[in-house]
């Protein structure tokens, strides 16, 4: 992947608001986004190529340092390939499970139901694998991209809500360590798996956690 060097300024056009209508669309947006939920009960009903490049392109829309853009999009929907993965995935998570997680850290997660099978890692429509790039090779030399994690961890937020805003649902898989993607994707020796992401429609009878979000005086200190 190559991005041109050369720095070139255009106008910016994008509408702006003020007053109610702007505090309107911020209200309407955070209680649209308030309704996001992790899902790992997903139907098997198709998702088309075109909405997943499209979902794919609004998350490669996000900001990044010195615009390396240092990421890649794996997008599976082979059943052979979803199933090597399932297959090594819980191979991970039956460590993690049986040894790898602390007391602690599996005591916080009895109340969400999770174990070492993965079943929905195959019957999902859809996984995309977002991979990091440490550095690029142009002829032979090998640069550098800046504030990789920082800008892939960006990029990802942009993909769950671009998901969400099609009425689509995901959940962000972290089976730890995910080098086996990297085996069985193929992937190039400067990339690194950064999240595996089913993508799809809920199953009919979905249910999620009883959670509840932490209030505005837990999340924001104003400096006024």
């Amino acid at each position: 992947m190559s991005v041109t060097k050369k720095s070139l300024f255009i106008p910016y056009r994008n509408p702006t608001y003020e007053g109610k209508a702007l505090l309107q669309r911020v209200e309407e947006f955070y209680q649209f986004m308030n309704r996001r939920r992790s899902l790992r009960m997903f139907s098997d009903k198709s998702v088309s190529k075109e909405v997943i490049q499209n979902i794919i392109m609004t998350a490669s829309s996000a900001p990044s340092g010195a615009n390396k853009q240092p990421w890649t999009f794996c997008a599976i929907s082979s059943p052979e390939v979803k199933a090597k993965i399932r297959q090594a995935a819980e191979a991970e998570e039956y460590t993690n499970y049986h040894g790898r997680m602390s007391d602690t850290w599996l005591d916080d997660l009895k109340g969400f139901g999770t174990d070492e099978h993965k079943p929905f890692l195959e019957i999902v429509p859809w996984l995309i694998v977002v991979c990091k790039r440490a550095y690029e090779e142009e002829d032979g030399e090998k640069k550098n991209n800046y504030y990789v994690n920082e800008s892939v961890g960006i990029a990802t937020g942009f993909l769950l809500t671009a998901i969400h805003q099609a009425g689509l649902v995901a959940l962000t898989h972290t089976p730890s360590p995910m080098n086996f993607l990297t085996k069985v994707l193929n992937r190039p020796a400067n990339e690194r798996p950064f999240l595996l992401i089913p993508v799809g429609y809920p199953a009919e009878n979905a249910k999620v956690p009883k959670t509840q979000r932490k209030p505005p005086e837990d999340v924001i200190i104003y400096y006024e």
